[in-house]
């Protein structure tokens, strides 16, 4: 019996360095930093003085150039954003942040995924004309659209890009791109979401401004940028990028931010409605709690909702709107909880038609899914057969549009390059990261691309190891599993993406099992021959039931701080488990 079904095997995570120079720190501590490619105390420093100079950025000087006109002679600049939450906090930091600076007349367009589809396309831009800008500026979007900047600069539109999304052959002919994904663009880091890229051009901005006394001269006071970092911490965990240093100071500098009071109103009005508590604040709400929500307006509705919702300043404004995003999400899981019974239903028929194996890369398509949920699903279902796969909806006029997931050591954007090469009018248009991409194509190619997406992924999947695996930074004595060990953990670096949260592994007799909330998990636990009682929580358990009267368990969890009624105890969230005969 295994959790989700599904037997992993629980191994010890390897070492990335051998050796660290950390100072007096706890011995496990120094393990789990050097087995994170971490070897000395100062790549954990998480102050602003540790960030790389914005200029760095190759487009840079064109960008701020081209700003710098607009704000001194009064231009009309028109922000078009994407439509997930690193675009919706892009937005905000970017229309606020250029208010800041000077500029006096700022907008925004969001696409509507339903009508319009992802980017600055030609459609988009004929809407972005009703506001009759000089300048649109592209938020964490722009490096595809080739032929929307065609259109825009042929109505007489300045183009600016900032994206961080991969390039593709060709660039668009903006009049500055700012991206760190551009080849051999000296930044330090490919990693920035969108939302770190805007905020990187403000800096820059507000560099030149100060150097020009820009400020002085107007009689304005030079803004603190870091007022902004809320949104930047949000939007970098929510679009989930590795979080190296640079977003790790990034997330640590917003999170403080949120903690001491000084964010916006909208953020904690989602944290509100979401029963969270500001003051202890995590990366895992802005994954799993808060972005979520923020997401829910651009998968569901309108991400105008979503982006409105970050940019009020009044408290009761941002409470109403964040108790619509919160209905929304609600309608997301209910759509998404239907789609995953209906895929697992069709890969039920996959392995009815082919008993030997499934796809190595797999295609699911069905008529009644939701756009706006073929992601999370496609990443449900990747993360249950440990395989690329790719979930598609109708998107009309003939067309479905698709939403990849990838596993480590297929880089899902380069499979979608290898089809596109070898069949060039199969797809309209795709992009995306190595972990996670979108695509279009039309329904009468969904046959050939399943056939041609499982034969690429299978001579990628060659030299993948395909067990599916935990890692484990080993098992914790009675001695550490204390409220006092998990702050430690909690506070000792950013936990995310590519840095991930500390996980132990150990076996446990189980004192009292029962569920709670129709699918989660409550557990008490003790070591084998131990004293210590632990609670302990499985999250969104499939047959819970099957759980119950269990005398013994190995499991993989991570360590957590139980706050309830003000009484702060330590309890274990189980990632897996697997009972013991």
């Amino acid at each position: 019996m295994y959790y989700q079904g599904v037997k992993k095997a629980i191994v010890p995570r390897p070492l990335e360095k051998k050796r660290g120079q950390f100072g007096n720190i706890h011995p496990l501590l120094e393990r789990i930093f050097l087995a994170r490619g971490v070897s000395a105390a100062d790549e954990l420093d998480r102050t602003l003085a540790k960030l790389p100079s914005p200029w760095l950025l190759s487009g840079m000087e064109a960008m701020v150039g081209h700003l710098l006109l607009a704000i001194n002679t009064g231009q009309k600049i028109c922000i078009v954003a994407d439509f997930d939450a690193d675009g919706a906090t892009s937005c905000a930091v970017a229309i606020k942040g250029l208010q800041l600076l000077g500029a006096g007349q700022v907008s925004f367009v969001v696409p509507n995924r339903f009508e319009y589809g992802y980017g600055l396309t030609p459609e988009i831009v004929e809407l972005v004309k009703l506001q009759n800008p000089d300048v649109i500026i592209t938020v964490d979007n722009g490096i595809s659209s080739i032929d929307g900047v065609k259109v825009a600069k042929a109505s007489g539109i300045k183009v600016l890009v900032t994206d961080h999304h991969l390039p593709g052959s060709e660039l668009p002919a903006a009049d500055a791109i700012v991206n760190p994904n551009l080849p051999d663009d000296p930044f330090p880091s490919g990693a920035l979401a969108g939302v770190g890229v805007m905020f990187y051009v403000l800096m820059a901005l507000r560099s030149r401004l100060r150097e020009q006394n820009w400020f002085v001269e107007h009689q304005v006071q030079e803004p603190n940028l870091a007022q902004l970092l809320d949104y930047v911490a949000l939007g970098t965990v929510a679009d989930v990028v590795p979080l190296d240093q640079i977003n790790r100071i990034l997330v640590h500098q917003g999170l403080l931010r949120i903690r001491t009071g000084r964010a916006h109103p909208g953020i904690y009005a989602l944290i509100d409605v979401a029963g969270k508590n500001p003051q202890s604040i995590s990366t895992q709400d802005f994954g799993f709690v808060l972005g979520p929500r923020l997401n829910a307006a651009g998968r569901m509705d309108d991400m105008s909702l979503g982006i409105q919702c970050l940019l009020t300043d009044d408290p009761i404004l941002a409470k109403q709107m964040a108790l619509q995003l919160d209905e929304l999400n609600n309608d997301r899981r209910e759509i998404e909880g239907q789609m995953k019974h209906e895929a697992m239903a069709l890969l039920s028929e996959m392995k009815a038609l082919d008993k030997h194996h499934l796809p190595a890369g797999v295609c699911l398509y069905d008529a009644e899914w939701h756009q706006g949920v073929i992601g999370i699903l496609a990443g449900r279902i990747k993360d249950r057969l440990h395989r690329p796969v790719i979930a598609f909806a109708p998107a009309g006029k003939g067309l479905i549009k698709g939403s990849a997931r990838s596993i480590p050591g297929v880089h899902i954007r380069d499979v979608l390059s290898d089809i596109a090469a070898a069949h060039p009018k199969m797809l309209s248009k795709f992009g995306g990261h190595a972990m996670a991409a979108g695509l279009s194509l039309a329904m009468h190619d969904y046959p050939p691309f399943a056939l041609a997406f499982d034969e690429i992924v299978r001579k990628r999947l060659v030299d993948v190891d395909l067990e599916q695996k935990i890692l484990s930074d080993g098992e914790l004595s009675e001695q550490e599993i204390t409220v006092e060990f998990a702050e430690l953990l909690q506070n000792a670096a950013i936990w995310g993406q590519s840095f991930p949260e500390p996980v132990f592994d150990g076996v446990f007799d189980v004192i009292q099992a029962r569920i709670v909330g129709q699918r989660h998990l409550k557990l008490v636990l003790r070591k084998p021959g131990g004293a210590l009682v632990i609670d302990a929580i499985a999250f969104f358990i499939d047959q819970p039931e099957q759980w119950l009267g269990l005398r013994q368990i190995n499991a993989a969890y991570k360590l957590d701080i139980n706050e309830f009624r003000g009484n702060r105890s330590v309890q274990l969230i189980l990632q897996y488990l697997e009972k013991i005969v």
